[in-house]
């Protein structure tokens, strides 16, 4: 600089440095515009997470008995009704449920499946009879430690905007987050078929909140879901409906997959699919809140009832 003037090199020194400073500036605004997005996010989920259960622990509770484990699960004389209704869902309902055993429940809808899951989880309390689990009343156990035994799935699942192996981890946060478990549970439900597709894989962060963020198809946040409730590894594993939006070779793929590397574990699964409930041991028919049939796929074909019926009709459409 002479006499107060810049000079040409001085000049575009000057005004390159101030262009680098404002993108600069730009990029810490988008940056705490983003986290700033996020916490709101967060703050939300943990209000949720806060919020009064209708459903609790009893004061006095009753320890858990460990043998058999996975627990052996007893649902005697349950009726349920939600409250003020007169329909009861479930009427004077028996089921057993053994350590280790894969059951199938299928029926048309209204039939009492999804009533019976969120009984088994709890999420109600029966109306009359009682859920046994490994001779416990269900309602004298901590329900935290209920549900720590259990990995659950259901149709309405929660779409986490974060980022694709964030949205496993949330399967269980109360263990160390290790790349060889959430690589397990990404192949057992099959979103190992996609992963490396995504821009920044399993660093990708999903959904349109966030800036950068994709959305999945349907199938694909079907899969991380299973690859969420897989990661979990809970010795019981629910699934209700989790593959819908899953064609059928994949669907049966999967449960493959959760009968070979699953073996321990105790399953109860519902679908509409019967490519995927034939290889349960036991498959339940339900109607009207009753068990009208039940046995293996061989067994209730050979009994021509509303099994046989509702899985040759499946069979046709497939042709």
């Amino acid at each position: 600089m002479l006499g107060g003037t810049l000079g040409v090199g001085q000049f575009t020194l000057v005004f390159q440095q101030t262009l680098n400073l404002a993108f600069s500036s730009e990029d810490i605004l988008n940056q705490y515009s983003s986290i700033s997005a996020r916490n709101k996010f967060i703050d939300k989920y943990f209000d949720f997470m806060e919020t009064d259960r209708i459903i609790k622990s009893p004061p006095n509770l009753t320890d858990l008995p460990r043998d058999p484990h996975p627990p052996l699960i007893e649902v005697k004389n349950v009726s349920f009704k939600y409250p003020s209704t007169e329909r009861y869902i479930l009427k004077d309902f028996n089921l057993t449920i053994r350590s280790g055993e894969k059951i199938a429940l299928v029926g048309e809808n209204g039939a009492g499946k999804t009533t019976l899951i969120k009984l088994l989880l709890r999420f109600h309390d029966v109306t009359e009879g009682e859920v046994l689990i490994n001779g416990v009343n269900i309602k004298e156990v901590d329900l935290d430690k209920w549900h720590e035994e259990i990995g659950a799935l259901f149709q309405d699942f929660i779409k986490y905007q974060f980022t694709f192996k964030e949205n496993v981890y949330f399967g269980d946060l109360s263990k160390p987050k290790k790349i060889k478990f959430l690589k397990l549970a990404i192949e057992q439900s099959g979103a190992d078929k996609f992963i490396d597709t995504l821009p920044e894989g399993r660093n990708q962060i999903l959904g349109k909140m966030f800036e950068g963020g994709i959305d999945l198809s349907g199938g694909q946040w079907q899969k991380l879901a299973l690859a969420r409730a897989f990661y979990r590894n809970a010795p019981i594993l629910i699934l209700d409906e989790p593959t819908s939006a899953i064609d059928a070779k994949a669907e049966y793929e999967i449960f493959q997959k959760v009968q070979n590397l699953q073996k321990d574990k105790t399953v109860v699964i519902i679908s509409h699919r019967f490519s995927t409930v034939r290889s349960a041991d036991r498959i339940l028919v339900l109607e009207g809140g009753k068990i009208i049939e039940e046995g293996n796929h061989r067994e209730l074909m050979e009994k021509e009832g509303l099994y046989e019926e509702l899985f040759t009709i499946q069979a046709q459409g497939y042709k």
